[in-house]
């Protein structure tokens, strides 16, 4: 049985409310074309002279205005408070990797909020976009084109363990945790292989790397072990 709202074969474009770099959507587009909106995030859609497939979330950052403007059937509206519109929205997402725009920069407790949402759903592919750096969720295996010299973050949001080719100081052997030992300011020595032996994981890597991590993501399979399992 299908549940979710968003159904696409091809990766999808998520816009938030928050800051928007001036050619983030395009190039998102070039390379997740299904467009969604959460929430007030349909603006930004609209103001680059798109309209998004669908718009999803409690609609209280959805102007009149903007709303008039769309079509009556791309409107789903969730009334609950307990999560974000970003929460809402990709949990009603099925597609082979998100791309988000507009949920990094601006206020840090919504950036935090997100990375909350990625561990919340490590079963959906999904790459932050930011003003200079991606952020996702690593799935238990990923192999990454890397120049050497790239930046790469490793930062665990829940104890986590794993292995690591490809990086000037390997994860091997180390137990990673907030608190406790990070991976943060590691760096490339070429192609990357990541693995992750539990969910928990964000990586963070400089924006030039999203045409190679959408492609890499989004050829994982759906199920596991290439993915988390879906939670509870």
């Amino acid at each position: 049985m299908l549940t979710e709202i968003v159904h696409s074969s091809a990766p999808v474009t998520l816009v938030g409310g928050g800051d928007i770099a001036p050619t983030d959507l395009e190039t998102a587009l070039a390379l997740a074309p299904f467009l969604v909106a959460a929430d007030g995030g349909a603006g930004a859609i609209l103001r680059a002279g798109h309209v998004p497939r669908a718009v999803i979330g409690d609609f209280d950052s959805l102007s009149t205005t903007d709303r008039a403007a769309l079509p009556p059937d791309v409107l789903h509206p969730i009334a609950e408070q307990d999560s974000t519109d970003f929460d809402k929205a990709l949990r009603n997402i099925a597609a082979p990797v998100v791309l988000a725009v507009g949920f990094l920069g601006g206020r840090l407790d919504h950036q935090l909020a997100g990375f909350s949402t990625l561990l919340r759903f490590p079963d959906r592919p999904c790459v932050m976009i930011g003003a200079s750096e991606l952020v996702f969720h690593a799935p238990p295996r990923l192999e990454l084109t890397m120049d050497k010299g790239a930046l790469v973050s490793l930062y665990p949001m829940q104890p986590v363990s794993g292995r690591s080719q490809g990086l000037h100081w390997p994860i091997d052997g180390l137990r990673l945790e907030p608190g406790g030992r990070i991976g943060t300011s590691n760096r490339s020595t070429g192609p990357i292989t990541l693995e992750v032996d539990t969910p928990g994981l964000l990586v963070v890597l400089p924006k030039p790397c999203l045409p190679q991590v959408t492609q890499a993501l989004a050829a994982l399979p759906r199920t596991w072990p290439a993915q988390w399992p879906a939670p509870a």
